[in-house]
């Protein structure tokens, strides 16, 4: 079989002596999904749904092939070259073992200009996560002339992933290995779809980076303001929004255009990369969320993690599960390595649920089963998504803003923020804070990711300085921020009465109120941004739809006769804000905009 040859795509075409199935149809992966996948299951409404192994994407077990003495210069774990080909060789021996491979050609991006060919290839045992790429993935007949269409394809990134092939000797027995210098990312030991995808984009923020742009975790809509037709992008890390504030409705007109990943370029240009949408399942409901829930109940979708109740229908909330839930699992339990004895000790009613759970429904280690993961997702071409913008035709981008689920007793984030310089917003984007979600695994509390950008391959401190002087050359760009989470606590305490939960709806009304230009502003003393004055005239509209403590917590606070936990938050977030920006040694102009010093 011979050593894997680390190499650019377009170097080496065929990199392993198989049976390539190229470019198979969405029926012909179906089949082969049920045919070579463990673990997955047939919907009532004829779309398949995946139950991983791996319920998120691992960033701790991702490395960057690079020596030990350049570990500063990027982001994630750096791997030597000699041990990631001892690695790699393993996946090409696996891959020619079975004899076949799944190979899927495509785009990353619809312009010509600037949209990437990438290849993946799967082994058999990833033929769902092939289907769920090909969705997101533009055909090579949206992007090449006819004549293009005739030669063959020439990829310039490449994707190999091998869900089943286990290392005992890696931590967590996986490894995602970049190699970024030859544009090629092996996925080894994980089934999750989102190493597939954010293997690509991955590479495709060092692919902008070099070319002068940057690559935004974000979603994008077109809306109508004022007659106008102009871009919104909405920043977010899983579980903040970022899906469901991109579907939502607001101006005069709203039409989605990319729900993850958009790519900013010199002079304001604003690009998409993929051709459908990866959205988060739980607690979806037809009245709140209709586009994406009718998505994901089409034949056309594919399901990953979502429940399963005995008729086929999905249960998008459904989070405890009884002995006679489980029982009904038990074998999709086992083929998702879940310990077969806690598995037996629960359906037999030797384990209760209250000695393995706690009171925010984390159970402990090895008693995952018990609670379904709010990580469900589901993958929908655009083309189902009703209403979506015209794809090559992206208006300029006036509205640039990132999402904060704030949660906690010292949830103190204003309800929507608009910052006062390209400065001060590149410092906010650049903290990326919010609050752990299920996608994140079974820790809580409060995170900070730079940009919400874990994919960025570099060392991060460099999207604050991109982002300052792209957005310098938009203008008029009114960047802004929304908590999406809680004021003065989290689910428990808003059930007591004791804190503010800010619902969809009042997103929607705050985001509508910026975008007509009915807001009236105000500094907010502590931070210099600008908040809702709650006491202008201009602003009742929208205080009749979303409580004043929402719009400035503060007030909160004062009433609940807790103003000494917020000067506290006031005091320990300037601190920490300093200290986390200047480890990523950030541009000092951008941290004292950005702690009001």
């Amino acid at each position: 079989m011979g050593e894997y040859k680390r190499s650019r795509p377009e170097e080496n075409l065929k990199p392993f002596n198989v049976k390539y199935i190229e470019n198979p149809t969405q029926e012909e992966l179906r089949e082969m999904a049920l045919k070579y996948t463990p673990a997955i299951l047939t919907s009532k409404y004829g779309n398949l749904d995946k139950i991983t192994v791996r319920k998120a994407r691992m960033a701790k077990y991702t490395y960057i092939i690079a020596p030990e003495s350049e570990q500063d210069k990027w982001s994630s774990k750096v791997i030597d070259a000699k041990r990631a080909e001892e690695l790699i060789d393993r996946q090409k021996k696996y891959i020619e073992e079975q004899g076949q491979a799944i190979v899927i050609d495509g785009y990353i991006g619809l312009e010509r200009e600037t949209a990437v060919p990438v290849q993946w290839i799967y082994s058999m045992d990833g033929a769902n996560v092939a289907g769920m790429q090909q969705v997101l993935t533009f055909p090579r007949e949206m992007v090449e002339t006819e004549e293009e269409l005739k030669r063959p394809f020439i990829p310039r990134m490449r994707v190999i992933m091998t869900p089943g092939l286990y290392h005992d000797d890696m931590p967590g027995r996986m490894a995602v290995i970049v190699d970024i210098e030859n544009f090629t990312t092996h996925v080894m030991g994980s089934d999750y779809f989102g190493e597939s995808k954010k293997g690509m984009l991955r590479m495709l923020n060092e692919w902008v980076y070099q070319r002068g742009g940057l690559v935004l975790h974000a979603g994008a809509k077109v809306v109508k303001v004022g007659g106008k037709l102009v871009t919104m992008g909405v920043m977010g890390l899983s579980g903040t929004g970022k899906t469901t504030t991109t579907f939502s409705k607001q101006g005069e007109l709203t039409q989605p255009l990319q729900d993850d990943m958009v790519c900013f370029w010199p002079g304001g240009k604003f690009t998409i990369t993929e051709n459908g949408c990866f959205a988060k399942t739980f607690g979806l409901k037809k009245e709140t969320e209709p586009v994406i829930y009718n998505g994901t109940i089409a034949p056309t979708a594919w399901v990953e993690n979502v429940y399963m109740n005995e008729d086929g229908t999905y249960d998008f909330s459904k989070q405890i599960l009884s002995p006679e839930d489980v029982k009904r699992y038990r074998e999709i339990f086992i083929e998702t390595l879940n310990d077969p004895e806690n598995i037996d000790a629960y359906i037999e009613g030797r384990v209760k649920i209250e000695d393995i759970v706690d009171e925010y429904g984390i159970p402990k280690d090895g008693w995952d089963f018990v609670v379904w993961t709010q990580n469900g997702r589901s993958i929908i071409p655009m083309k189902n998504i009703e209403g979506a913008a015209d794809p090559h035709n992206v208006p300029p981008v006036k509205y640039l803003g990132i999402l904060n689920r704030d949660e906690g007793r010292d949830a103190a984030t204003p309800g929507i923020i608009k910052f006062r310089s390209p400065e001060q917003a590149a410092g906010y984007f650049m903290l990326g804070e919010t609050s752990k979600t299920s996608a994140a695994g079974k820790e809580r509390g409060k995170t900070r990711s730079p940009f919400t950008q874990p994919f960025f391959p570099r060392a991060f401190g460099l999207q604050a300085i991109r982002y300052s002087e792209l957005a310098k050359q938009v203008p008029d760009l009114v960047n802004w921020l929304m908590n999406t989470g809680y004021v003065g606590g989290d689910q428990k305490d808003e059930e007591r009465g004791e804190a503010l939960k800010v619902k969809i709806k009042h997103s929607s009304a705050m985001l509508e109120a910026m975008l007509s230009g009915k807001i009236k502003w105000k500094p907010d003393p502590d931070f210099g941004y600008y908040i809702v004055d709650v006491d202008a005239p201009e602003n009742r509209e929208l205080l009749e739809k979303v409580p004043p403590e929402i719009l400035n917590p503060v007030i909160f606070f004062e009433k609940a006769g807790r103003l000494d936990e917020y000067r506290e938050w006031v005091r320990r977030m300037k601190k920490e804000r300093k200290e986390f920006l200047e480890k990523y040694r950030v541009d000092p102009a951008v941290i004292k905009e950005t702690i009001n010093e």
